[in-house]
């Protein structure tokens, strides 16, 4: 067990972006890794020679000798042509981090749920880290061991789905991708070419809940990392989180989570 004068991880900086301006952030010598989740709208980065796009679900995981270049400009939604990246990241460093990374080989990006596992983690992470960490190094150490090794038991467990769960996977993904733009099920049907009644039917079966259960857990969770993250008016949150009318966000927002947007800023305000 580490001393709190010697963290197996040191949190260097943690935080939740948003971005609605053009982004270009350039490749600089760095000293520590970077865990990057890509959590709203999208991105760009560097890989094998060229810019990848980056949707809600992908993880980055950036060792310190790694080319790293973050590009966030005009990109298409779904057909609307806008400037919208929203991301949580952590940068750290320390021993046991050194051991972890040389254990094994992993992958410059990995694909996660947007649901409350590693979001949560990282969540719980940038808060801790803009209390007076200085006093209790210990607990950011451990969230960030407990973070590492959800992400090693993703990579580890995400084997090539098969058959009809891989679809059931495609769909979700695009859930999270296009939740704010309020698709309806005859969309998803058509970019998958099946009908209606099997994509409710697989999703269900594989997932346990609707479509549109999901996507709403989506646009919730969106419009709370604004809340908390940014000095948006709640009824801008509420429009660009996908909701057509503020009545109705303010309503399954204090049933989800049992607050409503103004108190739930009140009680969690990080800017």
């Amino acid at each position: 067990m580490h001393t709190s004068s010697d963290p197996g991880i040191r949190v260097l900086s943690a935080g939740y972006a948003f971005h609605n301006k053009p982004y270009h952030g350039k490749n600089v010598p760095r000293q520590n890794y970077l865990i990057r989740i890509q959590t709203e709208g999208l991105s760009r980065t560097w890989i094998d020679g060229q810019y990848e796009l980056l949707a809600p679900g992908d993880l980055l995981i950036i060792h310190p000798d790694a080319y790293y270049e973050l590009l966030i400009d005009e990109e298409d939604h779904q057909g609307e042509r806008k400037i919208e990246s929203g991301d949580y990241y952590i940068f750290f460093t320390g021993s046991w981090v050194h051991q972890w990374w040389n254990e094994r080989k992993r992958p410059f990006r990995v694909r996660t749920p947007l649901e409350e596992g590693i979001v949560q983690l990282c969540r719980l992470t940038v808060v801790e880290h803009r209390r007076n960490s200085a006093d209790s190094p210990a607990i950011l150490d451990y969230l960030m061991r407990v973070l590492l090794l959800t992400v090693d038991r993703l990579i580890t467990e995400q084997r090539p789905h098969l058959g009809s769960a891989f679809l059931a996977y495609r769909i979700k993904h695009y859930i999270e991708e296009y939740a704010t733009r309020n698709f309806q099920l005859q969309d998803i049907a058509d970019h998958f070419n099946i009908s209606v009644s099997r994509a409710v039917h697989l999703y269900k079966e594989v997932f346990g809940q609707s479509i549109m259960q999901h996507a709403l857990e989506v646009k919730l969770n969106l419009a709370r990392e604004r809340i908390i993250y940014t000095d948006m008016p709640l009824d801008i949150i509420a429009a660009t989180s996908g909701f057509a009318n503020y009545t109705y966000f303010h309503r399954v927002f204090r049933r989800h989570f049992g607050l409503s947007p103004k108190e739930y800023r009140l009680q969690n305000r990080l800017i």
